[in-house]
């Protein structure tokens, strides 16, 4: 029970604190790079999903882990890669709009996603997903915190200003609680799978990467978009992925279920790749 109703509140505090950073203008703002963000959409929407399913069937994962690893496809980026995009001094801007729109348009697709997930990889099997629900419970723990956020920033800049720096270091806190509460919770089958599921959450990371780095190199965006729409393609919001794992389980009373592992596993993994990779573009805009 304690952790049914600290899940949700971790995650609700984690998108409040992205919306301490959230103006309506970044809503807009994605007018003013109409090509950046549409590839950034179409990598984040539709490649995404498409590389995880490949992987899913490549490694031959089983039915949870493969619905794991397609519920973390399916979330947006998050905190964490509109931090990375400062760090390889991409377009913070760019990055703050396409994590704010593809956060909202998730509240519809994921669900979606997740049913057919479920039914793809586990067919007569699959348990009953209600779609309404997990769409309403993600509308709550999701949207509803970064309005809240959006509104403190409105009413009180001054407020927010001193308070900022403090709510993401305790979001970041929060965030590595949840991975380790995940991983403890499910310590032998992820010690015994990690060799399989290791891998294939490197892959991810990196083949979305790259993916994003060439289509917005095939577009000629400069280097500042293209390192943010690589970022935003290829890190995802591990804590949202465990989050949802762990609400479509709750059919049969599990929490924190094997289906929340790869997200986890992802979540560590993924500082390998992207600290590296953020240095190489961070250089190779300074020069």
């Amino acid at each position: 029970m304690i952790v049914k109703i600290f899940l949700p509140l971790v995650l609700a505090f984690i998108m409040f604190s992205l919306g301490l950073g959230l103006r309506g203008r970044d809503f807009s703002r994605v007018l003013k790079f109409p090509v950046a963000f549409s590839v950034g959409l179409l990598n984040q929407i539709v490649f995404l999903p498409l590389i995880a399913l490949g992987l899913a069937h490549a490694f031959g994962l089983s039915a949870m882990f493969a619905i794991g690893l397609m519920i973390l496809a399916l979330c947006p980026g998050g905190v964490t890669s509109n931090l990375l995009t400062k760090l390889a001094r991409g377009n913070a801007s760019l990055s703050i709009s396409l994590t704010a729109i593809t956060s909202l348009l998730s509240i519809l697709t994921v669900p979606l996603l997740v049913a057919f997930s479920f039914n793809h990889f586990m067919g007569d099997d699959a348990p009953p997903i209600d779609v309404t629900r997990l769409g309403l419970t993600m509308f709550l723990i999701t949207a509803v915190p970064v309005a809240i956020g959006m509104v403190l920033t409105a009413k009180s800049p001054a407020l927010v200003e001193k308070i900022a720096r403090r709510v993401s270091g305790v979001a970041v806190v929060l965030f590595v609680v949840i991975i380790v509460a995940a991983l403890a919770k499910n310590w032998e089958v992820f010690s015994s799978n990690l060799g399989t599921l290791g891998p294939v959450a490197v892959l991810l990371n990196v083949l979305m990467l790259g993916i994003g780095l060439a289509s917005a190199k095939a577009l000629r965006l400069d280097d500042r978009d293209a390192t943010t729409i690589s970022i935003e393609s290829g890190v995802q919001n591990g804590t949202l992925a465990i989050a949802v794992g762990s609400i479509v389980a709750a059919v049969d009373g599990q929490v924190l279920p094997p289906s929340t592992v790869p997200a986890a596993v992802y979540s560590i993994t993924m500082y390998f790749v992207c600290v590296p990779f953020v240095f190489w573009r961070r250089r190779a805009m300074s020069q």
